[in-house]
């Protein structure tokens, strides 16, 4: 029987393949090229060896190479999973499960899709923006992509980051999270790695307080992929942190990173190291331009070195240390 039912599902694939982009129904279209699926039409479908329609469990598998498409944002993998539920209107009591049988198709309008779920080998882009995991889960309601498995990676034209444990990618606000021996490496060669690590991109499609709303008008001008997919406005760093430049290496317990200035701070533990030479403090400002640490004291703690003269690096200077003001080192 439940064979019969599935053949007789393939055989209508095209009329199921509308009915599930009709689950979500029609919202504002996205305009940034970021991997963002809570927000456009509907979804289209579409897998290799077929579509099944599991009304006990409000779901709709794809089985093979399996392809979910919203708006500018795709997602494949080897299965994908659309997990669906009755449409409930803010502050009123949830309406009733979808009737099972031809019916349910009928009443499609009143369903939405609140989760997908892609598993084995899951690829999720867009013009500017690119995902890779084992298993990807986007929750519609948190509008929050989290990637798990192995070699996981978020590419945009300004950054790669990689993570060991886990990802995630929240729409609003805009931050991406790598969880455990995360590494971040900007466009222009700079790296910060640490335990985990935050990244937060300005709204592209963000109105400024009392700037007035632009004109809609239609542009045929080639997508600029550093506006579209948002600029990087900094990095948070928190555990083992590590600062690389063409020179240094900076070690310690926090870090920030503002590309905008090019700075970044160290704090908690603070090392900088160039070849066997060594510079210990509370804090350091590392210039990722230059290339150039500062370390920095506190009232309470002296800088301290370890310098190698014989250093085949040595030649080329040592890590600087600056005190703190009105303290000598």
């Amino acid at each position: 029987m439940k064979e019969e039912r599935k053949s007789s599902f393939l055989k209508k694939r095209s009329k199921k393949l509308f009915w599930i982009g009709a689950l979500l129904g029609v919202s504002a279209t996205a305009q940034a090229q970021q991997l963002d699926m809570s927000h456009g039409g509907p979804v289209e479908v579409t897998a290799r060896d077929g579509i099944e329609w599991r009304q006990n469990e409000q779901e709709v598998l794809a089985n093979g190479d399996a392809r979910a498409v919203r708006d500018n944002v795709t997602v494949t993998g080897d299965t994908l999973i659309a997990h669906y539920r009755k449409k409930t209107t803010p502050g009123a009591a949830a309406t009733p499960a979808a009737p099972a049988g031809p019916a349910a198709a009928d009443d499609a309008g009143a369903n939405e899709i609140y989760r997908l779920e892609a598993v084995g080998n899951v690829h999720i882009f867009t013009a500017t923006d690119q995902a890779w995991a084992d298993h990807a889960v986007y929750d519609m309601d948190q509008s929050v992509l989290v990637l798990t498995g192995h070699a996981l990676k978020i590419v945009t034209p300004q950054d790669v980051m990689t993570a060991r444990d886990s990802m995630e990618y929240w729409s609003v606000p805009r931050r991406s999270v790598g969880r455990g021996n995360a590494v971040v490496v900007t466009s222009d060669g700079r790296r910060i790695a640490a335990d985990t690590l935050v990244g937060y991109s300005v709204d592209p499609n963000a109105q400024k307080a009392g700037t007035p709303a632009p004109a809609v008008k239609v542009s045929t001008a080639p997508v600029d992929p550093l506006a579209a997919s948002g600029k990087l406005e900094r990095v948070e760093a928190y555990g083992n942190v590590n600062v690389r430049t063409a020179t240094e290496n900076v070690f310690g317990d926090r870090g920030v990173y503002v590309p905008d200035t090019g700075m970044a701070r160290v704090i908690g533990h603070v090392r900088v190291t160039r070849g066997q030479n060594q510079v210990n403090g509370v804090a350091a400002d590392v210039n990722m331009k230059t290339g150039i640490s500062t370390m920095l004291s506190s009232p309470t703690q002296r800088v301290e070195g370890l310098i190698v003269p014989n250093d085949a690096q040595a030649a080329a200077g040592t890590p600087n240390a600056k005190p703190a003001a009105g303290k000598k080192p």
